[in-house]
């Protein structure tokens, strides 16, 4: 038996989970893919968005080589996706191994009249959106963290995001199939075939713009890994960790069942106990009245305190920066250490929907170097 296969097995019967930050985007796709290529039975997947682009068509393609291959495949995506996706989604739902749920969709997926009127009928109900980010392989890898499926994301588009991800083993996959399996069986999940037509796209036409040399391209930061197992070793950095916990805000927030910040009660008693050192990462970093004055009483209470957000040359969402701004002086004055991210390239311009240049996405932060969190969404009261 492998040496490594060996003590993960003995460290996942102890009930310790393995943790590997996953930063670099070729990386992330590259554990993707062969997470993908190796699942022998299930592979479940829930994301917020998951673009039809070179990354995005590419992982589709492993994913459906996985149905044929006999895996079964369960994806749940938010309906936030462009809904010219809908005859794609059809076209994967019709093959016998692949299920394909939307969650919180509109009924009337056509744009008109009719889609303007259930807009103003659910406009609530229709912004709460689910932003989870798993990547789960026959329920003994997932993938977690703040990536979506998207060229942006692994380095392939003008644009690049710096995000995190964490590859997870042990008692914290079972932790991420349980979310899955609650956002999946809720009746806000809905089987994409019960929202339109039957598909006019076929599986074929889903894959017609693929050629060897665009394919190869994108593969090759995989290099001579031939498993998730080669993968893991190769980094050298997994770490055996016996506190993981998974946290999601649960699928009945559509339904306003659910208590408002149920996310941020479980992290601020974290955030609050820091003693020596708190670091913040944060692409959308509005803290409000209440955020800046937890940051400052740290401060007061001897904690180094130190947030990264991105600056207005490279921020995504101009209009976020501005709100930030307006707390950046009573901060730094308070003894809060601010560090904005500058893009790879200034941009001489900028519009109301950001910078080309934008690059932080990553949400997570760390306490006294003992506890740390990373996030697929900023939390309600922005502190991170």
């Amino acid at each position: 038996m492998d040496v490594s296969i060996a003590r993960a097995d003995a460290n996942i019967q102890t009930g310790n989970s393995g943790l590997l930050l996953i930063s670099d985007n070729h990386n992330a796709f590259a554990a993707r893919v062969l997470a993908a290529r190796g699942a022998v039975r299930t592979l479940d997947l829930m994301y917020y968005l998951w673009h039809d682009d070179h990354t995005g068509r590419l992982l589709l393609q492993e994913v459906f080589r996985a149905a044929q291959r006999g895996v079964r495949v369960r994806m749940l995506l938010d309906d936030g996706n462009p809904r010219k996706n809908d005859a794609s989604y059809l076209a994967l739902s019709s093959h016998p191994n692949i299920e394909l749920k939307l969650f919180n969709p509109s009924s009337i997926r056509a744009r008109g009249v009719l889609r303007g009127g259930e807009v103003l009928l659910r406009l609530f109900a229709l912004t709460r959106r689910m932003h989870n980010k798993a990547w789960i392989a026959d329920g003994t890898v997932a993938i977690v963290g703040g990536r979506n499926v998207g060229d942006a994301y692994f380095d392939a588009a003008e644009t690049n995001f710096r995000d995190l991800d964490v590859l997870l083993l042990g008692p914290a996959v079972h932790q991420t199939t349980q979310i899955f399996e609650s956002f999946w069986a809720c009746p806000e999940a809905k089987p994409i075939n019960a929202l339109g037509p039957a598909a006019v796209t076929t599986q074929a036409d889903l894959f017609e713009r693929f050629d060897a040399g665009t394919e190869s391209k994108f593969l090759k930061g995989i290099g001579d890994r031939g498993s998730i197992a080669e993968f893991i070793a190769a980094s050298n950095e997994l770490h055996w960790v016996k506190n993981v916990r998974v946290l999601s805000d649960p699928p009945e927030k559509v339904r306003g069942w659910r208590r408002r910040g149920w996310l941020m009660k479980e992290l601020l008693p974290i955030i609050q106990s820091a003693r020596n050192c708190l670091e913040i990462v944060s692409p959308y970093f509005i803290p409000g009245k209440r955020g800046s004055a937890i940051l400052s009483n740290l401060v007061s209470s001897g904690v180094d305190v130190a947030v990264l957000t991105n600056s207005l040359a490279a921020t995504d969402v101009a209009a976020v920066h501005g709100a930030y701004a307006n707390y950046r002086k009573r901060l730094l004055r308070n003894g809060v250490k601010l560090f904005e991210l500058q893009p790879f390239s200034r941009q001489p311009a900028i519009s109301v929907f950001g910078s080309k240049g934008a690059s932080l996405h990553t949400k997570a932060f760390s306490v006294d170097d003992r506890a740390g969190f990373v996030g697929s969404l900023i939390v309600p009261t922005g502190v991170v």
